[in-house]
């Protein structure tokens, strides 16, 4: 059963105090609990503090940037972050995901469409916590192991020779999904499909930033990678020995 709105806490960082007003009143009256931060500088400390469910964090702020404060804020905290870009350019896309950040919308955003982002990521989040629940009770397996790289959906962690691997929610999603399909290559319309809940558009290199974060993790060369293969024109390859 999909968790219900009111359940749901939106910490929104964002300084154009009347946009994230208006932002608020919007997802409030969709039944979002929100929270506004105007100052980059705080927004850290409000997030530990608050643990709210999913942040919304502008890229540029006084104080601190939202690049910085998504990487600080990544190793205590694993909800979904979603980052706002007033620009389109590329760059700071793949800066947003690479310190962390679990999708990207740039600026001006309608916002029906900021809110089927935050549901999408939102239900996401609530499903894995719901297949962790129920592990034990299906076909499907709970751990992977591919010699000594090991994959546990239930705790939604993963070590190399034993030690934790640091991964992001969304790393973490990336990574069980590939790995729980090894020897099959997967399309990046099926990946972000099943990752993202919207169809691919054909630009959007989120998929592509996140494999090239993982494969080092997970002991991978990233110029001759062994273990997550890039397939020219069809997609991505987990190798079952690699």
């Amino acid at each position: 059963m999909e968790q219900t709105n009111e359940s749901w806490r939106i910490l929104i960082v964002e300084d154009d105090e009347r946009l994230a007003e208006l932002t608020r009143e919007y997802l409030e009256s969709n039944g979002l609990t929100v929270s506004l931060e105007t100052h980059g500088g705080h927004a850290v400390e409000r997030i530990k503090n608050e643990k709210p469910d999913l942040v919304v964090l502008d890229l540029m702020l006084p104080g601190e940037d939202g690049l910085s404060i998504c990487r600080r804020v990544r190793p205590f905290f694993s909800g979904p972050i979603l980052m706002l870009t007033a620009r389109t350019d590329d760059l700071d896309q793949v800066l947003g995901l690479e310190m962390g950040a679990d999708d990207y919308i740039s600026k001006p955003v309608k916002p029906r469409v900021l809110l089927a982002r935050i549901r999408a990521l939102l239900r996401r989040s609530g499903e894995s916590a719901d297949k962790s629940d129920q592990d034990g009770e299906g076909e499907e397996p709970v751990r992977l192991q591919f010699n000594d790289l090991v994959v546990d959906r239930a705790m939604r962690e993963a070590w190399l020779n034993d030690e934790s691997i640091d991964l992001t929610s969304a790393e973490f999603d990336l990574l069980w999904l590939l790995a729980s399909s090894a020897g099959r290559v997967l399309s990046r319309e099926e990946i972000f499909s099943a990752l993202r809940g919207i169809e691919y558009d054909g630009q959007d290199r989120s998929i592509d930033v996140r494999v090239s974060r993982i494969r080092p993790k997970i002991g991978d060369d990233p110029v001759h990678p062994r273990r997550i293969k890039t397939v020219r024109s069809k997609g991505y390859l987990f190798v079952k020995e690699a």
